[in-house]
């Protein structure tokens, strides 16, 4: 496995971990359970917290089933024991966490016949189908299921030592391995619970494998990631490669493109787009050469090739374009500020490269940032955009589509290109305009 493949999926389960909660921190959420059990429903704010906390919760689990089987390709090749044992290490927290955070779900629902009902309603503003809990519960009260897990169990508990030494290595992996303690007594209060009689006699069978019980252990884990497509209802994932945007758009993208301005994406098909609200779920900014970077005054080191700060799953990164518009449609918004206010946002916005990816999406931390808080942070503290967070589930934030209805409606964002709705061409201007407005709940005003 390349060093760079690991330390992105390394990345993306720290950040994942991170980002579920642990029970203590769903006191609100509890006390509306109980105060809906009682009435006998939910109260429309209660309705919204608990599906805010689905939808959180489901997009997590597809990112760490992702990371599990993302492993897959690389694991095969035993010959460095140390480099099996660290992928052991990435793979199993990610199942521990996807466990603890399931087998929460599921005290929390089922024996509540309410909460149970509520979460198996379809919800088409997330892209969450109907009857969804239901299939979350069957997999963990699967035998067979949780036999794949304690597989894993068993392994970590001949080779703990191994895989707690990996946190001297420092940076990441230190972290990957703290968040694997902080799982350690939920794993052993599971396995009380599932494993009873039949452990000692698997225990005994798994010593006698040793080593060579890697590769079974690892096949597993596997299985219990699954196919990612399936699991996240969305078949066509499998079916469709090719993205919409071809040469001859990214040529024409280019022409446009200047400093500053911000890239609002949509993939059509993609599992980043799952249990995000809205037509455009995505946002970046374009922030130039690094040749013309230093023309705006801005001294930032870059990466060769790269004109695009972007928080993914895998932090946030100066990008290439090339992977930026690997999409299936796109807006380019330009800011209507002087080139003084632009060079700072463009100035604040790379002063926030190498920050963790915020899957929780709660604005009032900026140790860790989601797409839409990069360019809100760039603008706001550098040229004074006044944005107005909106309040989903406890959490202050602002998804792409509120981004954008403000910013348009400010004054501060004018679309001057588009892609990818209406018909295979990129509408300039005007027309841009146009299209952008007609292809979702715009708050904002067409005038002539």
């Amino acid at each position: 496995m390349s060093v760079t493949t690991y330390e992105v999926i390394l990345e993306q389960v720290v950040s994942a971990a991170k980002g579920i909660p642990l029970r203590s921190e769903l006191v609100e959420l509890l006390g509306d359970v109980e105060a809906a059990q009682q009435r006998g429903y939910f109260m429309p704010h209660e309705d919204e917290r608990l599906r805010e906390h689905y939808r959180r919760y489901l997009r997590l689990r597809v990112v760490l089933l992702g990371a599990i089987t993302e492993l897959e390709p690389h694991w095969d090749d035993q010959s460095d024991w140390e480099d099996c044992i660290r992928c052991f290490a990435v793979a199993y927290t990610a199942a521990c966490v996807l466990m603890r955070s399931a087998e929460f779900v599921v005290d929390l629902a089922g024996d509540r016949f309410l909460v149970w009902k509520k979460l198996d309603e379809a919800e088409s503003r997330y892209g969450i189908p109907r009857r969804s809990f239901s299939a979350i519960y069957k997999n963990l009260t699967s035998p067979r299921r949780m036999w794949r897990f304690y597989e894993a169990v068993l392994f970590w508990e001949l080779h703990a030592e191994e895989v707690m030494d990996l946190r001297k290595e420092g940076g990441r992996l230190a972290e990957l391995i703290d968040v694997l303690k902080e799982e350690i007594p939920f794993v052993q209060k599971s396995k009380k619970k599932y494993l009873r009689r039949q452990l000692q006699y698997r225990v005994f069978s798994f010593k006698r494998r040793q080593h060579s019980g890697f590769r079974k252990v690892m096949f597993q884990l596997f299985r219990i990631g699954g196919n990612v497509v399936a699991e996240a209802k969305q078949p066509k994932l499998a079916l469709k490669k090719q993205k919409r945007v071809t040469p001859r758009v990214l040529a024409k993208a280019w022409a446009v493109l200047q400093p500053g301005d911000i890239i609002v994406t949509r993939h059509d098909e993609a599992l980043s787009n799952l249990f995000l609200p809205g037509f455009w779920p995505h946002v970046a900014m374009y922030v130039g050469s690094e040749e013309r970077r230093k023309e705006m005054g801005i001294e930032a080191a870059g990466v060769e090739g790269a004109n695009v700060v972007e928080a993914k799953k895998d932090g946030v990164k100066l990008r290439a374009l090339t992977e930026t518009l690997a999409v299936d449609a796109f807006v380019i918004l330009r800011p209507q500020l002087n080139s003084t206010a632009i060079a700072a946002a463009v100035r604040s916005a790379l002063s926030h490269v190498g920050k963790r990816y915020d899957f929780v999406f709660d604005f009032r931390q900026s140790d860790r940032l989601a797409c839409t808080e990069l360019v809100y942070r760039a603008y706001q503290a550098a040229a004074g955009v006044d944005f107005q967070l909106e309040e989903h589930s406890g959490r202050l934030c602002l998804p792409a589509e509120a981004l954008m209805n403000q910013g348009i409606e400010m004054g501060t964002f004018e679309p001057v290109a588009m892609y990818g709705v209406g018909g295979m061409k990129v509408y300039l201007g005007n027309e841009a305009k146009m299209r952008l407005w007609e292809s979702y709940a715009a708050s904002w005003e067409i005038r002539d």
